[in-house]
């Protein structure tokens, strides 16, 4: 009986899972943060990035070179809070575009209406 799979030797069942997932859970945990900011004033778009400058320079310098299951959580947390600083600073500028534009709109709609001397 012969079978495909490698296993690392220095993993277990929890790292390889997490492995074979994490970039699906990075993305999933960016998601939820970035909902939870958009809609409650509890998650503030400066704890996200905050929490973005402990997690990520904490996995560079540590998790990268820590084994198996404490890497792959400190990969995920560090992904997920990058994508989520990336979400908050689309949301930011986005909706600075969006009121721009709904202040040029409304701009050109007075300038119409008064423009109208019938």
């Amino acid at each position: 009986m012969s079978s495909d799979v490698i296993v690392d030797h220095d993993s277990s069942p929890t790292g390889r899972r997490l492995r074979r997932h994490r970039v699906r859970t990075a993305l999933w945990i960016a998601v939820l943060e970035a909902i939870l900011a958009a809609l409650t004033h509890s998650v503030s778009q400066y704890t996200i990035i905050v929490l973005g400058l402990i997690t990520i320079p904490l996995y560079l310098l540590w998790g990268k070179d820590q084994r198996d299951t404490i890497r792959q959580i400190s990969w995920i947390a560090a992904a997920s809070q990058a994508l989520a600083i990336v979400a908050v600073l689309l949301a930011h500028f986005i909706g600075l575009f969006v009121l721009i534009l709904a202040g040029i709109f409304a701009a050109v709609a007075l300038f119409l209406i008064f423009a109208d001397r019938r």
